[in-house]
């Protein structure tokens, strides 16, 4: 029976079906079929074992097989194909995704999986394998995962694992993967200005290891280690009682030689200039990027804050955390193992001498023992496992005293006085040292600079500043000391300069946008932010970031919850 609808007006003249299921169901029909053994038309074999399959899905699946079988290949006429450089559970696995688009890997089974997918050119499951071994990286496995992504010319995963050996370098170098590496390897590792090391001598450490390991037979390779380890750049005391008394050194003249030139580097500062700037610049690890924290401060009408905001570089925002249990203008801020620690300012009646720490991990603050004085506009630092707080103001006079923070005594000391008293100083660690920079006394301001000697229990002076500063912020990077800002006791300064271990001088660098006064200062992932701020006129929310490869600045994200000056500290990023 037929009927005649064309001369009908019809408000719908064509549909169209979409079965959405359709290619699931005939692919998953066609894998029954292949798994009772109908109509396949080709055996791949591997070993003694054989698969059997259809052409048109594996060359509708497989890109290996599309060129096999469509051009005029001899295997393309072939009924059984001899498969070599896969395993047989792989090959299984492969033939399966084939039909079903799933496939599942695990420690065991990652490997060869991803071999055969790479032999096959199946990049997507050759990309979902190498997602699963970037989140197995660990220490003991990185140097292997690394090797094995260059041997399939995976560069992502080479890339990956190369970033989680500069950020666990010292882990890794005691792992037994790294004691079994080549010299060739071991060198190229040791030569890279990204190793994550608090210093160089985390990086003599895993040299001297690595030639211990096998000393016999590798003895005679630490001339080539040594000249990968920055020698200048070890203390003094390092090199005379640790290097100098290496046995593979001590038999090594040319080893005595490079330590005998490092230790020229510290008797003989004119001749430092002569030194090659790759072995004494230190090592910085960018691609570990520190939470910035934004801590107290005064709001817009002069009021003394709680509130604390952190900014996290890899998100680029800002958010609230939790605020702190004492307001704080003019606070010191520092970070030790992982702590953030604010330490006295003013809550707009009292200077204070309490302390509290911020813990990332529970988002909480606490209090710790107070400081033996009451100091606000206060310089702090945290250096070899302690919290250095120097100078500051008590309510009557600028401060020279200076107290230490022990964490595994939980006592302040007193250590001592500096040379001069100062408040609203800038204060960072810089060649291994404490370095106070500028400051007031309530009647000058400074340009001079001076350093803690801790051995000595004294404070010595150093190369002045070109400009007068105090309200300034500093950063160390990469045997560089940054300043940035202040005020000079006439004008607001937006004016930025550098110090140079090197050359042993100061000199003028790209100035910031906008002219800052009690500036913050942050280091994370290789860039150095200056935060608030007051110009003159008005306080600051903006955020300037500066990129030391280039001398330049750009904007940042604003800070939202504060205006003007507030303590600043970052803490690495976990994740």
């Amino acid at each position: 029976m037929s009927f005649d609808m064309s001369e009908m007006d019809y408000a719908v003249t064509e549909e169209t079906l979409q079965n959405n299921s359709f290619p699931t169901d005939a692919f998953a029909m066609l894998q029954r079929i292949r798994r009772l053994g109908k109509m396949c038309d080709v055996t791949l074999k591997v070993d003694d074992t054989q698969y059997s399959a259809h052409r048109i899905v594996l060359a509708a699946s497989i890109p290996y097989f599309n060129s096999m079988f469509t051009s005029d290949m001899v295997e393309a006429h072939k009924n059984e194909i001899l498969i070599q450089g896969i395993e047989e559970h792989a090959l299984e696995a492969l033939i399966n995704y084939a039909y079903t688009g799933s496939i599942t890997v695990d420690s065991r089974t990652v490997q060869s999986i991803m071999v055969g997918a790479n032999f096959l050119q199946l990049d997507v499951v050759k990309d979902f394998c190498c997602d699963f071994l970037k989140k197995q990286l660990h220490p003991n496995n990185c140097l292997g995962i690394r090797q094995f992504g260059e041997m399939l010319m995976c560069m992502p995963l080479v890339e990956k694992a190369n970033s989680y050996l500069h950020q666990h370098f010292v882990e890794v170098s005691k792992s037994e993967e790294f004691l079994l590496h080549t010299k060739e390897s071991v060198i190229n590792i040791l030569s890279r200005n990204e190793l994550h090391v608090k210093s160089e001598e985390q990086v003599f450490y895993a040299a001297a290891a690595w030639v211990k390991h096998d000393f016999e037979n590798r003895s005679s390779f630490m001339q080539d280690l040594l000249q990968q380890v920055r020698l200048p750049l070890l203390r003094p005391e390092f090199l005379s009682d640790v290097v100098q008394t290496d046995q593979a050194v001590k038999c090594c003249l040319k080893c005595r030689d490079l330590v005998d030139k490092a230790k020229d580097y510290h008797l003989i500062p004119d001749r430092r200039s002569e030194f090659p700037p790759n072995i004494v610049r230190p090592r910085y690890c960018s691609e570990i990027l520190d939470m910035i924290f934004a801590v107290g401060g005064l709001t817009s009408a002069g009021e003394a804050l709680n509130t604390v905001e952190k900014y996290t570089p890899i998100v680029g925002r800002w958010e609230l955390v939790a605020s702190m249990r004492t307001c704080r203008s003019r606070v010191g801020v520092a970070v030790l193992a992982g702590q953030l620690y604010a330490v006295g300012g003013y809550d707009g009646t009292n200077r204070l001498n309490t302390v509290e720490i911020y813990l990332p991990d529970t988002d909480e603050w606490c209090d710790i023992k107070p400081m033996q004085e009451k100091r606000s506009a206060l310089g702090c630092v945290a250096h070899d496992d302690q919290l250095f707080v120097c100078g500051g103001y008590d309510g009557i006079a600028s401060l020279s005293s200076c107290e230490v923070y022990r964490p595994h005594t939980q006592a302040w000391d007193k250590v001592a006085n500096m040379n001069k008293s100062r408040s609203a100083a800038a204060v960072a660690v810089f060649e291994s040292s404490v370095y106070v920079l500028g400051g007031h006394d309530g009647l000058s301001i400074f340009n001079s600079i001076e350093f803690y000697d801790q051995k000595q229990d004294k404070w010595c002076l150093s190369v002045p500043m070109l400009s007068k500063r105090c309200r300034h912020g500093v950063a160390s990077l990469q045997g560089r000391m940054f300043v940035f800002g202040g005020y000079d006791g006439q004008k607001f300064l937006n004016s930025v300069e550098v110090f140079d271990r090197v050359t042993n001088q100061w000199c003028f660098l790209a100035p910031m946008s906008l002219r800052r006064s009690r500036v913050g200062v942050a280091v994370s992932g290789g860039k150095i932010y200056a935060l608030g701020g007051y110009d003159g006129c008005s306080n600051l929310n903006s955020v300037e970031m500066y990129d030391p490869e280039t001398n330049s600045w750009k904007q940042s994200d604003r800070m939202w919850a504060h205006d003007g000056g507030v303590g600043v500290g970052a803490v690495p990023f976990s994740g």
